[in-house]
């Protein structure tokens, strides 16, 4: 390894022994899901507690904004434990993506109920009803789509979180073919001694990708936040 200023071989040998294509696949693939599901999920869950006046509702609401107070670091070890030595379900794309839906759901929908709240009148959706609109078709053909604004911004802040998470993919992810690319830089780290070259070349190659979405939809970050916080 040369590390003596830049040199473009450390990415070559960076690509080769990360083996950077395989995990910025399984990053894609992990981000993109829990992306998805998370914004579904969310939105449905924040629809029902924002219209409904159901106890049921408020319970789980309030539950679920208590366990947005509980640190990652507290359940963590359980959580392994369960899923790893009980379940037997551990080192899978498809449970980290799962982990992933779990940790971000109580956030997203406390977001996005603040959103439906303040920003959409109960008006349209009365409207709606008269003209013989079920509430499922409701939500998917008037509420859904005013919720842009505050999709994009929790879309780009759990991109951010879920593409640089290196602790919970660590905890999951056994099999180098599964690795995303925070695990995969682990591979120049030694024991007695680490590649630093590789090691930052490794790191420019993984935050590229999520500069430019951020630079992207900087503006969308922004707006998005501050929607809900005045009654139009």
């Amino acid at each position: 390894m040369d590390t003596q200023g830049f040199q473009f071989k450390n990415y070559a040998t960076a690509l080769d022994r990360m083996d950077f294509l395989q995990a910025f696949s399984n990053s894609i693939i992990v981000t993109g899901l829990s992306i998805l599901i998370l914004l579904l999920f969310s939105s449905m869950a924040a629809y029902l507690f924002a219209r409904k006046d159901w106890k049921i509702c408020k319970a789980s609401f309030s539950i679920l904004l208590a366990s947005m107070i509980l640190p990652f670091q507290v359940v963590m070890i359980p959580l392994i434990s369960i899923y790893g030595a009980q379940l037997n379900i551990i080192n899978s794309l498809g449970t980290l993506i799962f982990m992933n839906i779990g940790f971000g759901l109580s956030l997203c929908t406390f977001m996005t109920h603040g959103f439906i709240k303040t920003s959409i009148p109960i008006a349209l959706e009365e409207a709606a009803t008269i003209d013989g609109c079920t509430n499922f078709n409701c939500f998917i053909r008037i509420v859904f789509p005013l919720l842009k604004p505050i999709l994009s911004t929790i879309s780009i802040l759990e991109v951010l979180s879920i593409w640089n998470d290196y602790l919970l993919p660590s905890l999951v992810l056994r099999r180098k073919e599964l690795y995303t690319l925070p695990i995969a830089i682990r591979t120049f780290y030694g024991t007695f001694s680490s590649d630093y070259g590789y090691i930052m070349a490794g790191l420019v190659m993984t935050i590229i990708p999520i500069i430019i979405v951020y630079v992207v939809f900087q503006r969308k970050i922004i707006g998005g936040v501050v929607a809900g916080a005045v009654k139009s």
